[in-house]
Parts: structure tokens; sequence; C-alpha cells
């Protein structure tokens, strides 16, 4: 059996687009591949958008920026100086991209000017850092994304 150009460019097509459905059914089916949303309730943190971005403009317009600073201890989070330690509450947010299994939140209790996220909590990669906290009745926020 002979085969001339045009059946073996129709053979090739149909190689192709089985090799490449193969592939796709085999990703969409697989249980070792993580299909995590960045957020389970997207919907809900859409509507607090405009929170997020007064209180980031409010850390922007301060006095004072917070600061982030890498120690041989850990990551140091480095408050104002001119901020009433025991005023101020919030969290730590730790957001890792590539595994949302390392993902941790950290309350703010200062009783220095700073917080300290231990070394062991962190491995190398790229963290995604969102800090918010409230002062005097203030709310910030602050956004950063740090390669260890």
């Amino acid at each position: 059996m002979k085969i001339n150009w045009g059946t073996g460019i129709i053979i090739a097509f149909v190689a192709f687009i089985s090799f490449i459905l193969f592939f796709v059914i085999r990703m969409t089916t697989s249980h070792n591949a993580n299909h995590d949303l960045v957020t389970e309730e997207y919907y809900k943190a859409e509507l607090g958008f405009q929170k997020e971005i007064d209180a980031e403009q409010n850390a922007i317009n301060a006095f004072e920026q917070i600061r982030i600073k890498k120690e041989t201890d850990g990551l140091m989070v480095i408050f104002p100086d001119d901020y009433d330690n025991t005023k101020v509450s919030g969290t730590v947010s730790l957001y890792r991209p590539s595994n949302k299994r390392l993902d941790f939140i950290l309350p703010i209790n200062l009783s220095d000017s700073h917080v300290l996220i231990p070394n062991n909590q962190l491995l190398e990669g790229r963290w995604d850092i969102k800090i918010t906290w409230k002062h005097q009745g203030k709310e910030f926020l602050h956004k950063e994304s740090i390669t260890f």
C-alpha cells in the first residue's frame, strides 16, 4: 500500500491532535496536579477590595513606612518608632504561590517595634507578604514579594 502526501498529512494531524488530547485529559484527571484557586472564597474577597486599596494608600501616605529586613534569625518586620506598640493590632500573612499548604498567618503582638518570622517557617523560594495592621483607628496594608 502506497501512502501519498495527503494521507501522510492527515495521519500526522490525527497523531498530533491525539498526542495533545492525551496530555490534556491526563492533566485534568490527574490527582498529582494541584488545581487550587488563589483564595477559597474569591467573590467574598473581591467585595473588600476597596478597603484594601484605601488601607494600602494609608500605608503609602504614612509619615514613616514599615520595613522588611532579612536577618540571620528570620524575616524581621519593623514598624515605625512613633507607633505606640500596645495599640497596634493586625496580621502578617505569608502566601506561597507554588504550594498552598505552606501558607500561614501570624498575629501582630508588639512588645517591641518589630515582628520576627523564624527561618524554620520560611522555605527557599518566592513568598508574597501581606501585612495588615490597625493603629489609632486607621487601617494600613503593605504588600511585598520576597525571594529567598
